[in-house]
């Protein structure tokens, strides 16, 4: 009421009716809730009503009667089953245990009359005041709490020796006994103790009460009589002025001479508190402490079980319930043997740690190396026989030539890339995918051999150099123009300025050689142009090494543009040597001029949050452009190519097709034009293994026409045939693969294209005979690969089974047998709770997820950042590696709001912290931090490394709405754990409020 400062006026604006005569409100009321049991004459007007109270049967069992006789169904809140995790949110002895502890220390404060922190001042020295706490349940640990921030020494003691480390984490000294028994009970409260251990304990406790100036008293067992922990003989042995504030009062009391309700002082001049109301003596916190509990309880019972909102259902297999009810309409349950099954908490299997052996040791390591050595021999088997089988094959030196260029290439490009930072993933993906656009190489030399004579192409040869030339410009213009927009988020305003115009020197001397020796004699074209693609080749080598740190990030882009100008370059002076017409020209710069306005043009409208879809998109441009370059090789050559050449369009085709339709799927799905949830097709692995069984099969035919004489005459007709098969069901393969993978594992399935666009131009370059694209192709794909390797690594996934299409996964589950049940309810909160939290910590991280890019809330985010390190607060980002929907997204995000990038760390650099840190702010992320993936080995997302935000001492996740799942589709438990809350709404919309509260 009035006195705990809720006025009747607050509780007629929240829509209660106000009464004053307490039998009208039992009379109009189903459920009624009250602090302490009622009286005798109120239990018979709760006829057939439920009651929510502390009724404490074991201390008023005369009330059980009274309440089977008018038929009430009675919940005890004394009763809640402490070891029960969502429990403790009903728990109203903790929640008043801790307002009395605090509280406690505030009169003994009042009592004593001294200070409690210790001076040095000119009058004198003042030492501080020792203060011993005696029960280290929750109000002896919010009086230690209390008794250290006003400055005293503190000790404490408990005959349970699992709470010593809590009391030494809050700085205080925790007192021994010397005789070995262990004080841990039932529900998670002290047990009485031996004969023998209170005699050591006495013994202790004497010398210690002629030290200490105050005793705070917490010792209670339920349903018992309070056990005196301070004798006479002690109170004796205290100093005059000494306190003892006796929280156990009302049970008969721990000190001998205390007087519940009362305050008496010993002839020795101790003064003994014996107040039974502390919480009431803050009534307005804990009066909104105890509505809280009784209000969480009251909505579990319904939705705990029954999972239907605003459903009112008792049901006792719900531990809670049964536990707490100890009468159900007018039958007592309490003290009745097998009718109440008092919870236990599910047992922790302890790790057992083996002691490993010197010898054993000396093993395990042997083991290890045996095992390297095996791996690397079968790795170096399996290369010499396809190198084997590759020189059988040839006797052309250009091939062989072309093997070692490509060998080398991708060992230099392996090289590079590990070393390429985690936050800069995203534009290394739109780096290597613009230079996979020299699949224009491949188109530029079909319209050199088509010899047209009019603008437009004249054959089925022209047409498809025209189609691969304007669909690798669009991704050579498109990807670096997005690569630079990302690259430049990340300069800062201090860095020094960037002096690529000097980079035009190098490639003008190699141009303008080329255009020397075509144009005056002076040198040789074909010379200075093979000079000129090595230079290419060598710049986009370079490029993916400038990728390694933010610094040098940006000068690799460049350097990757200047890379794939110079093999441009390079190509022109192969058509000129090739005896291209003037209008092969022509059409090359009308085809490579529309795709370049139209790269720009798409490029100019990318952010980072489209960034991960735009690229899928490019990727299915390389793959088209790729079947086009080896269709109209095929067309342009029929009937003059040998079976190498064959092989390399048959393959060229099927990686191409398998790439553009796949990509498209992963664009559809990322843009959210397409379901996430993977395509479940049944015999989805026969599928599979048929397409890829067909397309194997038509290489036969392909190579070897003859083989088909009796059924087919025309040889051509035939390789047409399975060349057209193939490029179908290659392309219904790539669909089908990449449909059959949830939306969980794009990531991993974008860097997967990616490295196929690699191998296309792989078998281009084999298929043309031409390094350039060799070399290029091999570091795509490599890059690719180890990407590939990380995410999968990342997301703990099989990279067969992503490369398969799920192969050998079954959907929703990561092993065998159900999923884990979630235990609890999600507790919601406002935004002025988290900033409230935000001001009390001392260290903050933020883990964001693909929701905040959704939202596009990073800039309030990034303002919230400059507050809270402006104020001296340890604040950081936390990112997973496959936060969003492609690597390094979020640090790209995070870099477009001008966050600092040295404040944003990898998972593996911010998990082991979180244990030490006081808040950890999640805004839109889900998969990223569920913990299922540790607790739950049946889950979908089993084993996958995942931020443990839980760690935390306090965690607050922003969601658009509660239901609403990540990626994999799966129900987050991180929501359900103690220390979390949720906050409600756009992230946008939080996150400003936040940034105005503040």
């Amino acid at each position: 009421g009035n006195l705990a400062g809720f006025p009747d006026s607050m509780y007629e604006d929240a829509g209660c009716t106000v009464v004053t005569d307490a039998p009208e409100v039992i009379e109009d009321s189903d459920i009624i809730i009250k602090i302490r049991a009622p009286t005798e004459e109120h239990i018979p007007l709760m006829k057939g009503k439920t009651l929510i109270s502390q009724v404490s049967p074991s201390l008023n069992p005369s009330l059980l009667p009274l309440f089977s006789t008018s038929k009430t169904t009675v919940f005890d809140l004394t009763s809640v089953p402490r070891l029960l995790s969502r429990a403790q949110s009903y728990d109203t002895l903790s929640s008043q245990a801790n307002i009395a502890g605090y509280r406690a220390v505030v009169e003994a404060s009042s009592a004593y009359g001294r200070l409690f922190a210790g001076q040095m001042t000119a009058a004198g020295k003042v030492p501080p005041a020792k203060v011993l706490v005696l029960g280290v349940g929750v109000a002896g640990l919010a009086a230690i709490q209390t008794a250290r921030n006003m400055g005293a020494v503190v000790r404490a003691f408990d005959v349970r020796p699992v709470t010593k480390e809590q009391v030494e984490s809050m700085g205080a000294e925790f007192l021994e006994v010397e005789y070995e028994e262990d004080g841990s009970g039932e529900g998670g409260y002290a047990k009485e103790m031996s004969d023998g251990f209170k005699k050591a304990q006495a013994e202790m406790m004497l010398s210690q009460a002629s030290d200490v100036d105050i005793i705070i008293t917490t010792a209670l067992i339920p349903g018992r009589k309070a056990p005196i922990l301070v004798t006479s003989e002690m109170l004796n042995a205290m100093k005059r002025g000494s306190v003892i504030v006796d929280l156990a009062a009302a049970n008969g009391g721990n000190v001998e001479a205390s007087v519940p309700d009362d305050v008496v002082e010993t002839k020795g001049g101790v003064t003994i508190v014996g107040w039974t109301d502390l919480p009431s003596r803050l009534p307005s916190t804990s009066s909104t402490l105890f509505s809280n509990n009784v209000a969480n309880f009251l909505l579990s019972i319904g939705p705990q079980t029954t999972s239907v909102k605003g459903y009112y259902h008792i049901d006792t297999e719900d531990p809670a319930v049964d536990n707490m009810m100890i009468v159900e309409e007018g039958e007592i349950r309490f003290g009745k043997e097998g009718v109440i099954k008092p919870y236990k908490a599910p047992e922790v299997k302890k790790k057992v740690e083996k002691v490993v052996t010197e010898e054993e040791e000396r093993e395990i390591r042997e083991k290890e190396v045996r095992d390297g050595f095996i791996r690397n021999a079968v790795y170096g088997t399996i290369a010499a026989a396809l190198l084997t089988g590759f020189g059988s094959q040839t006797s052309d030196p250009k091939e062989i030539a072309l093997l070692s260029t490509f060998a080398l290439a991708g060992l230099a490009g392996q090289q590079v890339v590990w070393g390429v930072a985690p936050a800069l993933h995203s534009p290394l993906m739109a780096v290597t995918n613009a230079i996979s656009g020299m699949t224009a190489v491949g188109g530029m030399l079909l319209l050199s051999h088509a010899n047209s004579h009019s603008v437009l192409p004249e054959s089925v040869q022209g047409w498809m150099g025209a189609l691969a030339v304007t669909l690798s410009f669009v991704n050579i213009a498109g990807g670096f123009g997005v690569s630079g927009k990302m690259l430049d988020l990340f300069k800062r305003p201090t860095d020094p300025p960037d002096y690529f115009g000097l980079y035009t020197i190098p490639a003008s001397i190699l141009v303008g050689s080329m255009a020397i020796a075509g144009t005056m004699g002076l040198g040789s074209l074909e010379g200075t142009a093979g000079a000129t693609g090595v230079a290419s080749a060598v710049c986009c080598i370079l490029a993916i090494a400038g990728l390694s740190n933010q610094e040098t990030a940006r000068s690799g882009n460049v350097i990757g543009i200047a890379g794939v100008g110079l093999g441009l370059a390079s190509t022109v002076g192969d058509m000129i040597l090739g005896g291209a017409t003037t209008q092969s020209f022509a059409q090359l710069a009308t085809f490579g001029g529309l795709g370049t306005l139209a790269g720009g043009a798409l490029s100019r409208g990318v952010g980072p949050t489209e960034l991960p879809q735009t690229v899928a998109a490019f990727h299915s441009l390389v793959g088209v452009a790729a079947v086009a370059g080896a269709i109209g090789e095929y067309f342009g050559n029929a009937g003059n190519l040998d079976s190498g050449i064959l092989a390399c369009i048959y393959g060229a085709t099927f990686i191409g097709a398998i790439t553009a339709t796949g990509s498209l799927v992963a664009y559809g799905k990322l843009a959210q034009l397409l379901s996430s949830s993977p395509l479940s097709l049944p015999g989805r692995d026969l599928i599979n293994l048929a397409g890829l069984a067909t397309v194997g099969a038509g290489l036969a035919p392909f190579l070897s026409p003859d083989m088909l004489a009796p059924v087919f005459s025309d040889p051509e007709q035939v390789r047409l045939a399975s060349l057209a098969v193939a490029t179908v069901v290659s392309g219904a393969l790539g669909f089908h693969l990449t449909a059959s993978i949830g939306g969980a594992d794009m990531p991993v399935v974008i860097t997967v294209l990616n490295s196929y666009s690699g191998w296309a131009l792989v078998a281009e370059g084999f298929m043309l005979k031409t390094p350039l694209l060799t070399e290029v192709g091999a570091l795509i794909g490599f890059s690719g690969a180890i990407l590939t390797l990380i995410m999968c690594d990342a997301m703990n996934r099989s990279v067969v089974s992503v490369i398969l299409g799920g192969a050998g996964t079954k959907s929703g589950s990561g092993g065998g047998g159900g999923t884990m049940e979630i235990e609890g309810s999600v507790t919601t909160s406002g935004v002025e709770g988290l900033v409230e939290a935000m001001k009390e910590a001392k260290s903050i991280v933020v883990v964001p997820g693909y929701g905040m890019a959704v939202a596009q809330s990073q800039f309030a985010v990034a303002d919230i950042a400059k507050k809270m390190k402006s104020e001296g607060k340890d604040f950081r980002f936390g990112i997973h590696p496959v936060a969003g929907r492609m690597p390094g997204q979020l640090n790209v995000l995070l870099a477009e709001a001008g966050v600092p990038y040295d404040i944003v760390e990898e998972m593996e650099e911010i998990n082991p912290t979180l244990k030490d840190t006081d808040l950890v702010v999640v805004i839109g992320a889900s998969d990223t931090v569920n913990s299922a993936a540790e607790e739950d080995p049946n889950c979908s997302i089993a084993g996958m490394p995942v931020l443990k935000v839980w760690d935390a001492g306090r965690v607050f996740v922003m969601k658009r709405k509660l239901g609403s799942v990540g990626y994999a589709g799966m129900e987050n438990p991180t929501l359900f754990k103690e220390n979390v809350d949720v906050v409600l709404g756009d992230a946008k919309d939080t996150c400003e409020e936040i940034k105005k509260l503040l």
